[in-house]
């Protein structure tokens, strides 16, 4: 299996380049421990799941405008989070992204 190759730049280099900047802005860099990082990461998961709850199934139809907009920061930040978690332990996760995609190709081809 081939590693695929990376565009010079992505957007998921420019938040990473963004989000080190709002770290050091604020010193916030002694606290983005890849521990610290996975723990907020999984609270800004629960934050999205709190959304759906009690939803029937959480179609757009059911979601109102609070709700969207809610959907929308959450995932923002969980993205924003596995972005700097990703870059603590130096995995770009654009390459990371397709290689499993092809991973699961094989374990689960189509009919």
């Amino acid at each position: 299996m081939t590693t695929p190759t990376l565009p010079a730049r992505s957007d998921l280099h420019d938040l990473r380049e963004r989000t080190r900047q709002f770290a050091r802005d604020r010193d916030w860099a002694p606290f983005h421990t890849p521990k610290n990082l996975a723990m907020a990461l999984s609270v800004e998961v629960a934050e999205l799941v709190e959304h759906y709850q009690w939803l029937p199934s959480g179609a757009e139809a059911e979601l109102d405008d609070a709700a969207r907009t809610g959907i929308r920061h959450e995932l923002a930040d969980v993205l924003l989070y596995l972005v700097q978690l990703a870059d603590k332990h130096g995995v770009d996760l654009h390459a990371a992204a397709l290689e499993k995609i092809q991973l699961n190709a094989i374990k689960y081809p189509p009919a």
